[in-house]
């Protein structure tokens, strides 16, 4: 029997009573307020599935970069020349500067780089040589590889999973590096889905309109010439595919018979995933999709394999990126069910501090408040255009990585620094108007420990006054503003006894339109915030307000935060770049808690954004071939 036929007969659906036991004690532990989690209840449920262990220890993670060359490239549907494939792969094994060492980095994971079957033989350090052929035939005019070479190919990723698995891996963040290969991940799709040229076409490495109804042209005629049969993935893949993808759909199927994890990052690693759906349907079990990118493949293929996704970044990069942000996700997951499914009790102490609102009301004049509104610092546009600048030039398609690139450029008009360093300190400022319940305390403490952010609670006192919450929030803000360039606000649940998230549903109520628009002017919202919300909202003004005055980057939390934060950019618009609306626009979970959780989680983005920006290589540096096509041609520069 084959390696592949050995593997296949070993595949079988994931046993669910592990996650539905943990579904079962969540919601006890929860208080049956488990719904708030959103789509990272079923995130983290879906983990805990494939591990099938009630709480597994975090992921232990490696990235695997498999690099191949395709006969079609010289169709000229790409933006960049063949021979940027091995450039590529010496800028990850020499250089160690591509958006996946970046990426790895931000996962705590290992990289792996395989030549699966690159034109040029190259001779570099820690390379896996898995090559099967000097690249694949020109799909548009004959089949791209025979089935023998689509088997090894696939056979070759199980290998591989089953050795990295053996060595203590228990995820896989699959990626790959191939000159046209969006374009044989179309085909794929169009032949699998049933969809057309058109819909399955997209712009690959930021290609122009013309090269883009090309490159249609060419997807539709291999697909019309080789006919490849819907009904067998090795035959698509025989016939459109390549070798990278045979590679990726193996280290599926390995991973999916050893009880591992595979974290899917675009629209290439989806299509390689319908192949080995095709194979084994049961497959699909050990798969997480971590986000949905700008290929129009990409929502089909996902759609065919039945995954959700968590984030919408507009990534449009096969190195991991999407992948590496959600194996940090569920790193804060796994860690907050873990305080949670431990009693109160036997908890580790929290490490928050704590502060107090003091006894006396504060005076406060609007003249002092016109000082923090009329004197806010415009962001340092020299240093954003020229991290802007250096960010267009490293070794990736121009936009490629999507939303992580404005938060960077962001942060270096805020910090007044071209490239912002890694590691930034961030803090969590959190409001309460009582102490933490268990169950808050327990999110707040698991998220917060996870993300490595420092926690403050800023306890209101009990009947004060708007006008001294205010000041007392803008206090807290100016004070942890001087020592956190990054800063999370929040505000807890106000009471125990009601559901996680009904504070943010009835400030929604009262404060925004159906359509959920702001309803009022920003000088008369407050009066009509429900009375016993009106301290922590005015907390919170104040707080943005000072925080942002003093050049932080805001971290926005819950509805109740955001809320917050779209009045304060009415009352004060200079506000608006210092604040990151990252829940519901960037992180699609749609969970309703409170008290920091969801602004940790958000912190993910803004560390990869600083990963991206400190540990990529530019073109020059690394000496990668620079766009010749779409917008990259002529922004994108080559060392001299």
């Amino acid at each position: 029997m084959s390696l592949l036929d050995e593997t296949i007969v070993r595949i079988t659906p994931r046993d669910a009573r592990p996650a539905e036991k943990t579904a079962a004690l969540l919601a006890e532990r929860m208080e049956g307020d488990d719904a708030a989690l959103g789509a990272w209840r079923d995130l983290l449920l879906r983990y805990i599935r494939i591990t099938g262990d009630l709480h597994p220890a975090a992921p232990s993670p490696c990235v695997v970069i498999a690099c191949a060359d395709h006969g079609v490239a010289a169709e000229s549907v790409s933006a960049y020349p063949p021979e940027t494939t091995v450039q590529m792969a010496r800028n990850y094994l020499v250089s160690r500067g591509g958006a996946a060492n970046a990426f790895a980095a931000l996962a705590g994971a290992g990289l792996v780089v395989v030549d699966m079957g690159m034109k040029v033989k190259a001779d570099l350090p820690g390379l896996l040589d898995c090559r099967i052929a000097c690249g694949t035939k020109d799909m548009a005019q004959e089949p791209a590889m025979t089935r023998a070479q689509a088997t090894a190919s696939i056979e070759a990723g199980i290998a591989l999973a089953q050795k990295l698995i053996a060595a203590g891996c228990t995820c896989l963040l699959p990626g790959e590096m191939g000159i046209a290969n969006t374009t044989a991940s179309a085909a794929i799709c169009a032949a699998i889905c049933g969809l057309s040229a058109d819909a399955a076409t997209g712009r690959g490495t930021n290609i122009s309109d013309a090269r883009l109804a090309a490159k249609i042209a060419v997807v539709r005629r291999a697909l019309e010439h080789n006919a490849p049969d819907p009904a067998d993935g090795i035959d698509v893949l025989a016939k459109v595919g390549g070798f990278e993808f045979g590679c990726i759909a193996g280290l599926i199927l390995g991973a999916a018979a050893e009880g591992a994890a595979v974290i899917l990052d675009g629209a290439n690693c989806a299509a390689a995933a319908l192949i080995a759906q095709s194979i084994a349907p049961a497959s699909t079990d050990a798969l997480i999709a971590s986000h949905r990118g700008g290929e129009q493949s990409h929502r089909h293929s996902l759609e065919k394999l039945g995954l959700p996704t968590y984030m919408k970044l507009g990534l449009c990069l096969g190195e991991a990126g999407g992948s590496s942000i959600i194996c940090r996700i569920i790193e804060i997951l796994l860690r907050t069910w873990e305080v949670l499914d431990t009693p109160h009790e036997s908890r580790a102490e929290t490490r928050f501090s704590h502060t107090y609102m003091p006894k006396d009301d504060p005076t406060l004049t609007d003249k002092t408040f016109d000082f923090y509104l009329h004197t806010m610092q415009e962001l340092d546009g020299a240093s954003m255009r020229a991290c802007q600048s250096y960010i267009d030039n490293l070794a990736k398609p121009i936009y490629s990585l999507g939303a992580l690139e404005p938060i960077a450029v962001e942060l270096a008009g805020i910090i007044g620094e071209e490239r912002p360093a890694a590691g930034q300190e961030t803090a969590l400022l959190c409001f309460s108007a009582r102490r933490l319940y268990a169950v808050q305390e327990a999110l707040t403490q698991g998220a917060a420990d996870a993300a490595g952010v420092t926690v403050e609670i800023a306890h209101l006192k009990q009947g004060a006054s708007p006008r001294a919450t205010f000041h007392f929030g803008r206090e807290r803000g100016e004070a942890l503003s001087v020592s956190y360039p990054i800063l999370a606000l929040a505000a807890s649940e106000q009471s125990a006894d009601t559901p996680l998230g009904t504070m943010a549903g009835e400030l929604s109520a009262a404060l925004l339109t159906a359509d959920g628009a702001l309803r009022y002017d920003a000088d008369d919202f407050l009066r009509h915030v429900p009375p016993p919300y009106q301290g922590v909202i005015s907390a919170l003004m104040g707080a943005i307000i000072a925080a942002a005055h003093n050049c932080s980057l805001l971290v926005l939390d819950d509805a109740v935060t955001d809320i917050v934060a779209r009045y304060a950019e009415r009352l004060c618009p200079a506000v608006r770049p210092y604040l990151l609306h990252a829940r519901g626009t960037l992180l699609r979970a749609k969970e309703t808690i409170p008290g920091g959780f969801s602004a940790c989680i958000a912190t993910t983005l803004v560390e990869a954004s600083l990963m991206m920006l400190n540990e990529m290589k530019t073109f020059a540096d690394a000496k990668v071939s620079v766009a010749a096509d779409g917008p990259g041609a002529g922004k994108q520069h080559e060392a001299k």
